[in-house]
């Protein structure tokens, strides 16, 4: 179960290049259930994923680059690309802050996830995160990735 919130940030952290950071790169095979293939530098990834915002079954499944590049075809919508910065929070939480490249240029989301709802609920994360958007559908990658630019 992946439980998470998100926000968009409009001001980046301060020695954002500091942080452990990956290139992403995904598609969508099927949006309902969400049916996903990623890039993470050179790893490949499946990853099937429920309905939900807050709370969702997620699933990952490894692929090898043949399986990637044969399947990217076969996505549907705009290719998602970004950087992943992984930012440790005051309260122990990480922080997965992603600045969006082509489409969508100039969008930077944070998301952060949590063992629990409860513990998803109380959180109060750093200054530097503006709008929370966990409840608003438009910021799943997968609703961004379908829509037209």
């Amino acid at each position: 179960m992946e439980i998470e919130r998100k926000f968009i940030v409009h001001n980046l952290p301060e020695n954002l290049d500091s942080y452990p950071h990956s290139e992403i790169e995904q598609g969508y095979l099927c949006m309902e259930p969400v049916i996903r293939i990623r890039r993470i530098n050179k790893q490949y990834i499946l990853t099937y994923k429920s309905k939900g915002l807050l709370a969702r079954a997620e699933t990952e499944f490894p692929l090898d680059k043949q399986a990637y590049e044969h399947l990217l075809p076969k996505t549907d919508g705009i290719l998602i690309q970004k950087t992943r910065y992984k930012i440790p929070d005051s309260h122990g939480y990480l922080i997965e802050l992603d600045v969006f490249h082509g489409e969508y240029e100039g969008l930077i989301m944070a998301e952060v996830e949590f063992p629990n709802k409860e513990s998803a609920l109380e959180y109060d994360g750093p200054e530097w995160f503006d709008d929370e958007v966990t409840f608003d559908p438009r910021y799943q990658n997968n609703n961004l990735a379908n829509r037209n630019s």
